[in-house]
């Protein structure tokens, strides 16, 4: 059954339309297409090098696009000077593969960083709360003082999550969320996401090479293939698909 709650599909909260990005004569997006609602999960799957992680550091405004519409909260990227762009980024948080903790602080001190930049948007709570509220959203709340080297790989990625979360973002971009856990800690990590979704209503992109992540967390699928959105629907859809490129997932 598609878990389809709370999804509002009378406006996308990400617009993107004949997106178009290359490096010299490698062409990685070739004309994609999509749009996310608010409350939703997409899983994007893609072979290696197909542009998963390219399309998602063009919608935060990472990487500049070549041709094409994307909007993202009602806002066009390609048009945004430095100053919106910053302000966009505060309503949409990124998920880096390898969860970016700066090994030098603490965990408080990871979670309060994002605050210097956008304190006026929280303005009204206390920092020491915003980061308990945080670090107990993804259960480590035990772990506020500990350094990243005191973390297993999926406390890391919580306590990432964590410092995603305090910015209560509209939106999340997840590149690669289960990447280099156990199973048992990436279907926790999956199990979390969901939880976020349902708590929170925010819509996510989740770029994954894991069926099972994208089994469990995706209210659509979308396969990137050739630079396009080549194919989409519920994962029970995609999964049944007579296609021998979309069926190579599934093997």
């Amino acid at each position: 059954m598609e878990k389809d709650f709370n999804i509002n599909r009378s406006q996308p909260v990400i617009e993107i339309l004949d997106l178009r990005k290359s490096f010299g004569s490698n062409h990685v997006l070739q004309g994609f297409d999509l749009n996310v609602f608010a409350g939703e999960n997409v899983a994007v799957m893609g072979k290696s090098g197909s542009g998963k992680s390219v399309l998602i550091k063009c919608i935060i405004g990472l990487l500049p696009i070549d041709k094409g519409r994307l909007v993202v909260l009602g806002e066009s990227v390609p048009d945004l000077d430095h100053h919106k762009l910053d302000v966009l980024r505060a309503d949409v948080g990124f998920q880096f593969q390898g969860s970016a903790l700066y090994d030098s602080m603490t965990v408080r001190e990871n979670l309060e960083f994002p605050l210097r930049r956008h304190r006026d948007k929280l303005s009204g709570i206390p920092v020491d709360d915003l980061v308990l509220e945080s670090l107990e959203n993804v259960g480590l709340a035990h772990a506020i003082n500990m350094m990243p080297s005191e973390l297993s790989g999926g406390m890391k990625k919580r306590v990432a999550l964590a410092r995603t979360l305090i910015m209560r973002p509209k939106i999340i971009l997840y590149d690669e969320p289960t990447s280099g856990l156990d199973p048992v800690t990436g279907k926790e990590i999956s199990m979390l996401i969901n939880e976020i979704q349902q708590r929170f209503n925010t819509a996510a992109i989740i770029i994954t090479h894991d069926l099972g992540c994208a089994k469990v967390t995706s209210n659509r699928m979308v396969i990137l293939h050739e630079g396009k959105n080549y194919a989409e629907g519920t994962y029970e859809e995609i999964s049944h698909l007579n296609d021998k490129s979309v069926k190579a997932f599934f093997i």
